[in-house]
């Protein structure tokens, strides 16, 4: 699964996780390119440094997105500053993935089925 900034733009980012994690198949791994803030901006901060088009007012800092794909089950994350985009602010590489087990998919056959008719797979 591959997300190139949109998950900045979610209000639940919470759920943004909680989902990829649910459609990926155990072994499955993310891809996202995003915009993080150092830990040390505060909301305000980061408010400053851009708006909701530009992919910036809602950025979560590098433990806060640790955080939330660590909550939504994933493990082996790497976040990864590729360049600055803001002062106190990075567009870095964000990988993940979901753990591969022996209790069989993650989803159920007709979940699967659901996602292979629309492209969805993971």
């Amino acid at each position: 699964m591959i997300s190139n900034c949109v998950i900045n733009l979610s209000t639940y980012k919470a759920a943004v996780f909680a989902e990829t994690f649910r459609v990926l198949r155990p072994g499955g791994r993310i891809g996202v390119s995003d915009v993080v803030a150092d830990d040390t901006l505060t909301t305000d901060q980061r408010a400053e440094r851009g708006d909701y088009v530009g992919c910036i007012a809602r950025t979560q800092s590098f433990a806060e997105y640790r955080a939330g794909l660590e909550a939504g089950g994933f493990t082996d994350i790497e976040i990864t500053p590729a360049h600055s985009v803001a002062d106190g602010m990075h567009s870095p590489i964000i990988r993940a993935t979901k753990l591969t087990t022996a209790t069989g998919p993650a989803v159920t056959a007709s979940e699967a089925k659901s996602a292979a008719a629309c492209g969805c797979q993971g």
